[in-house]
C-alpha cells in the first residue's frame, strides 16, 4: 500500500468498503429493525422487552417483518460505505504525509472525515429504512416519493444534525479503536495484515465500545427520523419534535435518563456484530482488491517494458 498513490489507496478502500457495507448491513438488518422499534416513541407501551418486540414483529408480518426497508439498505449502504472507507483511506494517506501531524490523531481524524462525507448518503437511506421499520406502508421507493412530495429534498435529511452528532463520535470511536487494536496486533505478530479471527475480534470490541457510549445520541436521532412518518403504527409516535434540544428535553421529561438507554442491548449486540463482520469483510475485500490490482499493475508494466 505504501507504494500506491493517495487516490489508488482511496479507490481500493472504497471498493472494499462498498462490498463490506452491502454484506454487513443485509446480514444484520433484523437486529437493526428491532432496535428501531424499541427506540421509536411509545415503544415502552407496546413492547415489554427485546424478546417481546421480536415475537410481535414475527406475529405481525412473519420473517419479512425483520427485513422492512432492506432494498434501501442495499443501495444506500453500498454507496455510503464505499464513500466512508474511501474517504478514511484518503484521509490516512494525506495526513501521514505531514511529519508534524501526531500519528495518534490520524485514525480519529480520518474517521471523522469519512463520517462527515458519507452521512450525506447515509441519512436518506436511514430515514427511509427506519420509517419502514416503524410501520410505514409500501416499498422503499414509495416511502421515498411520499417524503419528497410532502417535504421536498430537505425532507430526506430530517435528523441530519442528530445523525452527524451520533455518527461523528461513533465513527471516531469505532474506527480509531479498530485501527489502534489492529496496530497493536500487527506489532505483536509482526505481520502486514490481520488474520480473519483477528479482524473479527478487533472489530467486535471496537463496535461494542462505540455503541455503548453513543446510544443516547442514537435514541435522539431515531426519534427525529421516525416522527415524520404518518403511517407509524404506534400513534404515540405522532408527537412532533422541533429539534435536537427539544427532543432531549422531552425524553428527559417523559421518560427520565432511562429514556436515553432504550434499545442499548440490541444496539451493542448489533454494533459488535456489525463491526466484526464489517471490518472482517473490509479487510478481506480490500486485500483481495489490492492483490488483484497489484498483479494487474505488474503485468501492465511488464507489457510496457522494452523487449
Amino acid at each position: 500500500m505504501k507504494n500506491l498513490s493517495v487516490f489508488e489507496r482511496a479507490l481500493i478502500g472504497a471498493g472494499g468498503g462498498g462490498i463490506a457495507g452491502a454484506f454487513t448491513y443485509v446480514c444484520l438488518h433484523p437486529l437493526d429493525t428491532i432496535k428501531t422499534k424499541l427506540q421509536t416513541k411509545g415503544a415502552s407501551q407496546i413492547y415489554k422487552n427485546t424478546l417481546d418486540a421480536v415475537v410481535k414483529t414475527f406475529q405481525d408480518k412473519g420473517i419479512l417483518g425483520f427485513y422492512s426497508g432492506v432494498s434501501a439498505v442495499i443501495v444506500g449502504s453500498t454507496a455510503s460505505s464505499a464513500v466512508y472507507f474511501g474517504t478514511c483511506e484518503f484521509g490516512k494517506s494525506i495526513l501521514s504525509k505531514f511529519e508534524k501531524y501526531p500519528s495518534v490523531l490520524i485514525p480519529p481524524t480520518a474517521g471523522a472525515m469519512g463520517n462527515i462525507v458519507s452521512s450525506a448518503i447515509m441519512v436518506p437511506k436511514e430515514l427511509i429504512t427506519q420509517q419502514m421499520q416503524a410501520g410505514a406502508k409500501g416499498r422503499s421507493w414509495e416511502v421515498l416519493l411520499r417524503i419528497l412530495e410532502k417535504d421536498g429534498i430537505l425532507g430526506l435529511y430530517a435528523g441530519y444534525s442528530a445523525t452527524l452528532l451520533r455518527n461523528l463520535p461513533a465513527g471516531v470511536l469505532s474506527y480509531s479503536s479498530f485501527e489502534y487494536l489492529k496496530a497493536a496486533v500487527l506489532t505483536k505478530t509482526k505481520k502486514n495484515s490481520l488474520l480473519p479471527i483477528e479482524s473479527v475480534s478487533c472489530g467486535a470490541l471496537a463496535g461494542a465500545i462505540s455503541a455503548s457510549l453513543t446510544t443516547p445520541l442514537d435514541v435522539v436521532k431515531t426519534r427525529l427520523m421516525t416522527q415524520m412518518n404518518k403511517d407509524v403504527v404506534d400513534k404515540a409516535a405522532a408527537v412532533m419534535y422541533s429539534g435536537v434540544s427539544a427532543t432531549v428535553k422531552q425524553i428527559l421529561t417523559e421518560e427520565g435518563w432511562v429514556g436515553f438507554t432504550r434499545g442499548m442491548g440490541p444496539r451493542v449486540v448489533h454494533s459488535a456484530c456489525f463491526s466484526a463482520l464489517g471490518y472482517f469483510a473490509f479487510e478481506t475485500a480490500r486485500l483481495a482488491i489490492l492483490h488483484r490490482y497489484l498483479r494487474h499493475k505488474e503485468l501492465r508494466e511488464l507489457d510496457a517494458a522494452p523487449t
